[in-house]
């Protein structure tokens, strides 16, 4: 073979040797039943066709490749956004190594949860006592603060009921009797991560402020949402209350245990919402969401204790910012003050300095509901038009929402809006009515690859990209962050049209 110990190859270049190929050539033969490579071309170019269109979009009983995960996913994200909180999926080992997988690939960050590892048997015969198994060894091993519970389809199918295990767990000695067990159900069969994300956020404030007297106050409660940039989004978000002077709590805070310092000695828990300023939140003037379609049972919650409530969309670029800020301002009575003034004019500069070089490019957006409405704003505010706008997780709901958004501007005339479709959908979108750009999580790249549109990654999960989540995408710095992503690629796509001397180099400019 043509690596050893002392020659170690990484598997980019390793599966290019020879005797690689060789192997890979008698698997397809021998094993794969291939058709003649000419009716694989034929057959691949009906696929990019409007003939395969409209059947790909005739799909009833199959999804393929949703951009969306499931409940427990976002339940997981959630508990880790408070001190101390464990999260605690009721189900199979699997699926917890999933989320946590998923959460650490792409914060490239440990992702601490914990399972009740219910089997076959848990299954026929119910999940009790895993479960008081699970909160014992939980409790002990790993000393949290609160134990956060969420399920998987496993313990749904079969009817498990978390209060009454809780309870039970709490009777027989698992955990102390004043011990903070918050918990929401959270099946993968409906919903999706943003569903499970305000599912687990609801059962945490309903937790804490149930039964508690609200002496009204002030401050803001803030719900960020379920966010891949959640690192750089709520320093951003704090720096921006500091600066207004605005007393917010953030409800949901997992800034810091998905941006860990390497300093020797791992912690599990890492910052968080403190525990007594979520109890204190139910004294808040007002409950702000920066994400409508993550919140709509937190902030019916916070509406019923009394609280003022309002919803945004991903509040990124000029005018979603403006109308966050002035909503803050209208709650405070606080003013805007003039540094935020002059960020939001640094940034309207820059868009002016290069509108030239977006004004009129095609763009694809997928994603979650409230990322697709945030991102489609920013967009045309610089020029650019929006032509296939996805979202799994949209509603019929978000659709009408999303369609009087683009319709209101005249470069989102050619938009379309794709609410429950999947990504291989969006593919034969792209074959038939191409982009020039498009942007959303990795998961484009294949998408990239096949109809060659350029993917722009700015949303969750990013898998083949370091660190973009630890800068911020909203506010107005946030504006400007997604306005140097989208140039870079515009720019890198300029010089390798113009890269052949002699040939095409005429444009290979120094300045662009």
């Amino acid at each position: 073979m043509p690596q050893s110990a002392d020659q170690i190859k990484d598997h980019v270049s390793l599966f290019k040797e020879p005797e690689y190929q060789e192997m890979f050539a008698r698997k397809r033969e021998q094993f794969e039943c291939p058709h003649p490579p000419e009716r694989v071309a034929e057959v691949e170019q009906w696929m990019k066709s409007w003939d395969y269109r409209e059947k790909n979009l005739s799909r009833e009983a199959l999804t393929v490749n949703p951009a969306k995960a499931c409940q427990p996913l976002g339940a997981v994200f959630c508990a880790a956004g408070f001190e101390g909180m464990l999260s605690f999926i009721h189900g199979s080992q699997g699926c917890t190594a999933y989320f946590r997988s998923h959460l650490s690939r792409h914060f490239k960050e440990p992702s601490s949860a914990v399972s009740s590892n219910m089997t076959e048997d848990a299954a026929v015969f119910g999940g009790l006592n895993n479960m008081l198994d699970g909160l014992q060894n939980a409790h002990q091993l790993y000393k949290p603060k609160a134990i956060a519970v969420g399920t998987t389809c496993m313990a749904e199918v079969i009817g498990d009921d978390l209060q009454a295990f809780i309870a039970k767990a709490k009777q027989q000695g698992s955990v102390p009797e004043d011990f903070d067990v918050p918990y929401a159900h959270t099946p993968s069969f409906i919903g999706s991560h943003v569903t499970g994300y305000d599912n687990m956020l609801e059962g945490i404030l309903k937790h804490y402020w149930e039964g508690a007297t609200r002496e009204p106050g002030e401050t803001l409660n803030i719900i960020p949402g379920f966010d891949g940039f959640c690192v750089g989004n709520i320093r951003e978000l704090k720096r921006m209350m500091g600066l207004m002077g605005v007393e917010a709590t953030i409800m949901c805070d997992p800034s810091d245990v998905y941006d860990m310092p390497s300093d020797g000695t791992f912690t599990m828990y890492s910052g968080g919402t403190p525990i007594e300023a979520v109890k204190g939140g139910v004294n808040a003037k007002a409950t702000i969401s920066l994400q409508e379609y993550c919140s709509k049972k937190s902030l019916t919650l916070a509406e019923s204790s009394g609280q003022e409530v309002a919803a945004f969309n991903y509040p990124l670029g000029v005018a979603a910012t403006d109308e966050f800020l002035m909503k803050v301002s209208a709650f405070t009575g606080k003013p805007i003050p003039a540094q935020l003034e002059l960020e939001r004019g640094r940034l309207i500069d820059a868009m002016t300095d290069s509108m030239a070089y977006v004004h009129g490019k095609t763009f694809t957006v997928f994603g979650d509901p409230d990322f697709c409405i945030g991102v489609t704003r920013f967009l045309l505010e610089l020029g650019a038009e929006p032509v296939h706008i996805l979202s799994s997780n949209g509603s019929k709901a978000w659709a009408k929402k999303m369609k009087a958004i683009v319709t209101a501007s005249p470069y989102g005339k050619r938009a379309q809006v794709w609410p429950g479709n999947d990504l291989w959908h969006l593919r034969s979108f792209l074959h038939t009515e191409p982009t020039d750009l498009m942007i959303g999580s990795s998961y484009g790249k294949y998408l990239e690859r096949d109809c060659g549109v350029p993917l722009i990654r700015l949303s969750f999960p990013i898998f083949d990209r370091h660190h973009h989540h630890r800068f911020p995408i909203f506010g107005y710095q946030g504006g400007l962050q997604m306005l140097v992503r989208i140039l870079d690629k515009v720019f890198d796509g300029l010089d390798a049209q113009t890269n052949i001397a002699g040939e095409n180099d005429m444009s290979f400019d120094l300045t662009r």
